[in-house]
């Protein structure tokens, strides 16, 4: 079903008729349309089921990521997230690259690292080279483990053997054994753990060391997905800035980060506000990818920018955003959480690589938005908007008094919960 993810004053609605907007758009199921109107969250029956020691649940904001169209296709993309203007920069920032033509995204293949670590052997070469004559044995193995994985069209593929901290070191030295698994649409933590625990044994006989851990790694630099964007400059002008002017400021933000960690860090938490929203609404592990795309930053021996901005020949400024995607569409609390479930029916992929390229140029929008914020009128003048609201109703504010309240504190550009509750105390007198 194609849909537009151009809803013209969306955000002007009340939640009701956003709500009845989607259900029209998808023509959600009368479950789906209930589960939409009614919010009904985690039951605490399914909660208890998914953690230790439950005593409750707990809500973020669901919203609406709007605009973005990707490699030909529009999507409406769900963000769950607590912090203002995170849903409205990707929107506009999506809204100006759709003009450009939209983003245009790739994904790897799906493969992920298992790896077993071996110490204690009495020669490492020897032992490298042996696990390295038996590596098929060890595949098959391996896919003994996970038969139902190879019969969806993955399991393991490849085996490469490392041997880290040989000399000079201040640690033991240790084999290191990564297993290359093809996980189709799951995530593969469980499915890489098993077929790692499997081969414990066997890599002992074989090594004539010890097997310690046997476990996944978050850093998924097989499993990448990228995200590409050209933007001509007139695209870019904002009030008092020409698009060049704008285009400039981007660039030099961007060699900032690349340059600098300590602006890097920052840089790079603006990119994930775009990415971890996604990706906790799916119902994913917003902590592995968090990991392992800080990891990524860091591949060349400093953290850096793991977004690229360059002016191209024609003037036009390009981004670029790579970065590693340990998700899946299939497993954990991705077909459990209703809201999770309910976001699939809204985002309408087709398997973990399509959410992961959607999710990389949600990344890129994000950036870009803070970016060219930066640039022109500073980070605070649309974002201290926003949060005006927060502000207000940490003052006590309720129902319209909530907007009443926050214009205040804007065109007093006092945004603060002090200066809030004492417009509060004047509107009680």
């Amino acid at each position: 079903m194609e849909i537009s993810s151009r809803i013209p004053g969306f955000y002007k609605m009340t939640i009701e008729e956003r709500k009845r907007q989607l259900i029209k758009l998808f023509d959600f199921s009368e479950e789906d349309a209930s589960q939409l109107l009614h919010q009904m969250s985690l039951p605490e029956e399914t909660a208890d089921k998914m953690i230790e020691n439950v005593v409750g649940t707990f809500s973020l904001p669901l919203g609406l990521g709007l605009n973005f169209t990707i490699d030909g296709k529009d999507y409406i993309v769900p963000m769950a997230v607590e912090e203002p203007s995170i849903v409205a920069s990707a929107s506009y920032i999506a809204k100006i690259v759709r003009e450009a033509g939209g983003f245009h995204t790739e994904a790897t293949e799906r493969i992920m690292i298992g790896q077993i670590q071996v110490v204690g052997c009495e020669d490492f070469n020897k032992a490298k080279d042996a696990i390295i004559a038996e590596k098929e044995m060890l595949i098959q193995a391996a896919n003994d483990a996970y038969p139902s994985l190879v019969a969806r069209g993955g399991g393991a593929e490849d085996l490469e053997v490392r041997i880290i901290n040989e000399s000079g070191s201040r640690f033991n030295q240790m084999l290191i054994v990564h297993l290359l698994v093809n996980t189709c649409d799951a995530m593969g933590a469980n499915i890489i753990n098993t077929m790692a625990e499997s081969l414990a044994p066997i890599v002992e006989h074989l090594s004539g060391g010890k097997v310690y851990l046997r476990i996944l790694s978050n850093y998924a630099d097989r499993c990448l997905a990228k995200a590409t964007c050209v933007i001509p400059p007139e695209l870019l002008a904002s009030e008092g800035f020409t698009g060049e002017e704008v285009r400039d400021g981007v660039v030099h933000a961007y060699e900032f980060a690349a340059s600098d960690p300590y602006r890097a860090v920052t840089h790079n938490k603006g990119i994930m506000n775009g990415i971890d929203p996604v990706i906790i609404a799916t119902g994913n592990d917003w902590r592995a990818v968090e990991a392992g795309a800080h990891a990524y930053a860091a591949r060349y021996g400093q953290y850096s920018s793991m977004t690229t901005w360059s002016a191209d020949e024609e003037g036009n400024l390009v981004g670029e955003l790579e970065l590693p995607m340990s998700l899946g569409t299939v497993g954990g609390a991705s077909r459990v959480h209703p809201m999770a479930k309910l976001a699939y029916k809204i985002l309408q992929v087709d398997s973990a690589k399509e959410l992961a390229r959607v999710i990389v140029a949600v990344g890129l929008a994000q950036n870009l938005g803070a970016l060219k914020a930066l640039v022109t009128d500073g980070i605070q003048k649309g974002h201290m908007a926003l949060h005006s609201r927060s502000v207000a109703m940490a003052a006590g504010a309720t129902g319209q008094l909530v907007d009443i309240i926050a214009e205040k504190l804007v065109d007093a550009k006092e945004i603060r919960v002090g200066y809030a509750k004492k417009l509060m105390e004047e509107y009680a007198k």
